[in-house]
């Protein structure tokens, strides 16, 4: 059960494994920001305090509400470093991810309907390829990957629209040797939460919507992009 002022909302599961909040449901701005999000999930994921288990914030905006269950639940924290392969002309729009192991999808069906070439196609990889080796060694410098065997790993990012991106973290992670996997996201489009429950453990996200036209960004307040330089400091000390 969460409070949120004076309305009581209630944590329930529904298909797939799926928790949300009913009465969040369809509903913009409901977060005051990531921080605030990040509350929320952290009430909802209560079960999971101080147990055996792991917060990976995926980079950027992942990381601010990653940090925050992971301190409210006192729960270790690290990043699962995914960079989603943006369209030449949309940097917010994406056609496939590329993960810190090397792990590479594309959305064929999105590809099918975008003028892109091959090279277009293989130039978009390079670059995303360069940018996720270099948050690798940007974000975790030396330091070794977790042991996720026989512990839950709770996955995070500030919100699933096609959910291409949290699929390409799945499969790199489970690769990496993690056996039960959580995801955990403020806000989701109906199809792409329904589509990555069915590959996980469990799936927490308060604020589900439907509709044709969905953004993340839509469900917050306040909304901003978050740089290297504050994802460096949130994992220096997660409590700021």
């Amino acid at each position: 059960m969460l409070i949120l002022g004076e309305r009581i909302f209630m944590n329930t599961p529904s298909t797939y494994g799926i928790f949300d909040l009913p009465e969040l449901r369809d509903r913009e701005q409901v977060f005051f920001d990531r921080a605030h999000a990040g509350q929320i999930l952290a009430t909802m994921l209560e079960s999971f305090r101080q147990k055996d288990a792991i917060v990976l914030g995926i980079p950027a905006g992942g990381v601010p509400v990653a940090a925050v269950i992971a301190v409210q639940l006192n729960l270790p924290f690290d990043v699962a470093i995914v960079s989603k392969i943006t369209l030449p002309w949309n940097t917010e729009a994406g056609y496939g991810a590329v993960a810190f192991d090397g792990t590479i999808k594309l959305n064929d069906d999105m590809l099918l309907h975008l003028s892109l070439s091959e090279k277009d196609v293989q130039n978009g990889i390079n670059k995303t390829k360069s940018k996720v080796k270099h948050r690798v060694k940007k974000l975790r410098d030396e330091r070794p990957f977790p042991n996720l065997k026989n512990r839950s790993t709770i996955l995070v990012d500030d919100g699933l629209a096609s959910g291409f991106t949290m699929r390409v973290a799945i499969e790199a992670w489970k690769s990496a040797g993690a056996i039960h996997i959580i995801v955990a996201v403020p806000t989701g489009h109906d199809n792409a939460v329904k589509t990555i429950a069915r590959e996980v453990d469990a799936l927490y996200c308060p604020n589900i919507r439907r509709g044709w036209q969905f953004a993340v960004a839509s469900a917050y307040k306040r909304w901003s992009d978050v740089d290297e330089v504050e994802v460096i400091q949130i994992l220096q000390d997660p409590a700021t």
